[in-house]
């Protein structure tokens, strides 16, 4: 009978994570079917394939002026959501300085917050923030309010690390005479390395894929995702599915390349211990 009621459980579990990984995946499938349709009203079943559509994508100037609006912006906030993140992730878990759980409740705000509210607060922000000094609405804007939101994720990733970190590595290296640079640089980053690789990507997708902040500042910078949105908001066609294929494609390298990033730093970090 327990035997049974194992079996059951198993099937139960196997089941729900088939179900899952449909109910994730079919919508993504259906997208790059989409993007192959002949005809221009998404319909299914599909009644031809054709390539037409991502012909007429790559012949807008209107989507590369939007792609390589976010290609700096995800960039950019990348690089600084990095530097950021780690910096106050070693700080929060080596140091001790007064207000240290409140600044760290604060930092986790952007999180909890719903992305449109965040939007809107900070349109509100810079809107006060005008009357005083010049800060116009467009990249600028866009960088500042990206970096809030991807920077605690960074932060969550690379803490996660640091707190399992051996520091008697650390302390090895200054007995044998390291400076404090020297063991940054040589000791701390390369362990950390991962966890830092895995905060640059997301916080890369996290800005490359963001509506609503983008929407709230974007002034007249258009990045993708207002692109999809304003086309849509006109009618459907497949360029969209088209688009979403290409970023899903983008996407799943990133994710490899990270996983081969992860694998390599896990082998050479179990070489040093041996």
């Amino acid at each position: 009978m327990l035997r049974l009621q194992n079996r059951i459980i198993d099937w139960a579990l196997v089941g729900g994570t088939l179900a899952f990984i449909l109910f994730l995946y079919v919508p993504i499938l259906t997208l790059v079917l989409f993007s192959f349709a002949d005809s221009r009203v998404l319909t299914f079943p599909i009644e031809g394939m054709t390539l037409h559509w991502y012909a007429q994508l790559f012949q807008n100037p209107n989507f590369y002026n939007a792609l390589k609006s976010s290609l700096i912006l995800a960039l950019i906030t990348m690089i600084l959501s990095t530097i950021l993140g780690t910096g106050s992730a070693l700080a929060w878990m080596r140091l001790n300085f007064p207000f240290k759980r409140a600044l760290q409740a604060l930092s986790f705000l952007p999180i909890l917050f719903p992305q449109l509210l965040l939007g809107v607060m900070m349109l509100l922000w810079f809107s006060v923030l005008r009357n005083f000094i010049a800060v116009p609405m467009g990249m600028i804007t866009l960088v500042i309010g990206h970096v809030i939101y991807a920077t605690p994720f960074v932060l969550v990733v690379v803490s996660v690390q640091v707190h399992g970190f051996d520091a008697a590595i650390e302390d090895a290296a200054r007995d044998a005479g390291a400076s404090e640079w020297q063991v940054l640089t040589r000791i701390t980053l390369p362990i950390l390395r991962p966890a830092i690789v895995a905060g640059m990507i997301l916080a890369f997708l996290l800005s490359w894929g963001n509506f609503y902040l983008s929407y709230s500042l974007n002034g007249s910078s258009q990045t993708l995702p207002i692109f999809i949105f304003s086309g849509i908001a006109v009618g459907s066609s497949p360029i969209y599915p088209a688009i979403a294929t290409l970023n899903f494609l983008a996407a799943l390298v990133l994710v490899v390349i990270a996983e081969k990033m992860r694998r390599k730093a896990t082998r050479r970090l179990a070489g040093t211990e041996s």
